[in-house]
C-alpha cells in the first residue's frame, strides 16, 4: 500500500509564500511537521524547489536594499563592504602580492633546494 503524503505541494508552496524568512524550519513549524518533511518536498517537487529558490532571491533583494540604505546614510562599513565585493575592477580589493626583489619575479633556485634535502 502506497503511503499518502500529509501535504500537497501547493500547501507547502503557500506556507513558503506566507513565511517571514522562508527557512525550512520556519515552514515546518507553521505546518506542524519536521524540517525533514520540508526537505523531502523540496527534493521531490520541482515547484516546491522553485518556490524556495524564489523566496531566497527575494531575501537577497531585501538585504541588498538594507545595504544600500546603510550606504546612503554614510555607513562607512557598508561602503567598504560594497567596494570590496562589487568594485574589484576599480582596484578595491584586499590581496597580498608576493614579489621578488624590487617588485620583480620570484626566482627559485631548485638545484640549491634539492641539494639541501639530505
Amino acid at each position: 500500500m502506497a503511503k499518502t503524503e500529509k501535504f500537497t505541494p501547493d500547501e507547502i508552496i503557500q506556507a513558503i509564500e506566507k513565511s517571514e524568512y522562508g527557512t525550512p524550519s520556519e515552514i515546518a513549524d507553521a505546518l506542524g511537521c519536521s524540517d525533514r518533511t520540508i526537505y523531502k518536498y523540496i527534493e521531490r517537487y520541482e515547484t516546491v524547489k522553485s518556490a524556495i529558490g524564489l523566496r531566497k532571491e527575494r531575501q537577497k533583494d531585501y538585504v541588498v536594499g538594507k545595504l544600500f540604505s546603510e550606504i546612503k546614510k554614510g555607513n562607512i562599513t557598508a561602503i567598504i563592504f560594497y567596494l570590496k565585493t562589487q568594485a574589484k575592477d576599480r582596484g578595491y580589493v584586499e590581496r597580498q602580492e608576493v614579489t621578488g626583489a624590487n617588485g620583480g619575479a620570484i626566482i627559485v633556485d631548485w638545484d640549491s633546494i634539492d641539494n639541501n634535502q639530505d
